[in-house]
């Protein structure tokens, strides 16, 4: 999948879907068009940021462009209606109204045969185009779930993975895999003879501050059984690039502090956290590409920039030595 990904870094949609606050129409485009101008041809979104928001916006910015020329990965395992008697009574369908700006649609949550091949064809029609790359199954883990999860797996299992297994040997769509917040999920699929996922996005969980569990489970997973990984969130919900979100909700004072802890180390090499979190997780074998959000045009330099940097063996040794990444994840640079 390395080379249908067309690069290392690749866009995440999900502010387009006014996440956190309302964004214009006009910004929104803005961005999508400096990370078009920026060489970025990799765009991962789905039907569940802001209830379809992001799709219809991604969509009309790039329906000028080749379609040959771009990728788009989005999700199943949602359905978007907009059939609400009463707009204030959206059921919002995620994790405490993070997408509470979005359109007034209500979510429903399905990982069947026929709601997968309907969530398709939605997805189709607003983003303007006539094929998808890559098909993620979203959020299917205990974070959205709680106790029930494995019982959602299961219909997954039944429904999304063998429709979505059937699309790409067909040449409907190039790959699949899970779109996932946890490794959980991601270790019991590759432990499933019948799965053959090409990619998974996994979001937050191989980032410089939370990073562990999937180097010991998940990575080695993902080599063996030939699956790329895309690590989403590799600002951990912005707070390694100046926000105040970790985990979708305001960052505790520990994980604040351990933030702080790291960019005081990036100070004094002269560069930036993005810089750091960016090269982390690609630094990964298993790992294919990276996808930060942005929620302005200015961001995408940035994050260009920080993918560009050359950062100094002495900041690796020195997070090695304060113990801030785990002693057998992969650096940059080798540093013994």
């Amino acid at each position: 999948m390395k080379n249908i990904l067309q690069g290392k870094l690749g866009f995440g949609t999900a502010p387009l879907g006014n996440m956190y606050r309302t964004i214009s129409e006009e910004e929104a485009a803005a961005t999508v068009d400096a990370a078009w101008e920026s060489g970025i041809r990799y765009f991962d979104t789905a039907p569940s940021y802001g209830a379809g928001l992001a799709e219809i916006r991604l969509g009309e910015a790039l329906s000028t462009k080749n379609r040959n020329d771009y990728v788009i990965s989005t999700k199943v395992g949602r359905i978007i209606s907009d059939e609400l008697e009463d707009p204030s009574a959206r059921d919002f369908g995620e994790k405490t109204g993070l997408f509470e700006f979005g359109c007034k649609n209500k979510i429903i949550n399905d990982y069947s045969a026929d709601a997968t091949l309907r969530s398709i064809e939605q997805s189709l029609k607003r983003l303007k185009t006539d094929r998808l790359d890559i098909v993620y199954i979203h959020d299917v883990a205990q974070d959205f779930y709680g106790d029930e999860w494995l019982s959602q797996f299961e219909t997954a299992r039944t429904g999304a993975f063998r429709v979505l297994t059937r699309l790409r040997e067909e040449g409907v769509i190039k790959g699949w895999g899970l779109g996932v917040n946890r490794v959980e999920p991601i270790e019991l699929m590759l432990d499933l003879e019948e799965a053959k996922p090409d990619v998974s996005l996994l979001a937050g969980r191989y980032s410089l501050l939370d990073h562990e569990r999937a180097l010991q489970r998940v990575m080695p997973a993902a080599v063996k059984h030939n699956m790329d990984i895309v690590a989403g969130g590799p600002y951990s919900s912005g707070v390694l690039a100046g926000g105040t979100h970790f985990e979708y909700q305001k960052a505790s004072p520990e994980i604040i502090a351990k933030v702080e802890k790291i960019k005081n180390i990036a100070d004094r090499h002269q560069i930036s956290i993005k810089a750091a979190a960016l090269q982390f997780s690609l630094a990964n074998p298993a790992v294919a590409a990276v996808v930060p959000s942005a929620t302005r045009p200015e961001r995408i330099a940035e994050d260009k920039a920080a993918l560009n940097t050359v950062i100094p063996a002495a900041f690796w040794e020195e997070m090695r030595e304060q113990q801030l990444v785990a002693p057998n994840a992969p650096l940059p640079i080798n540093v013994k």
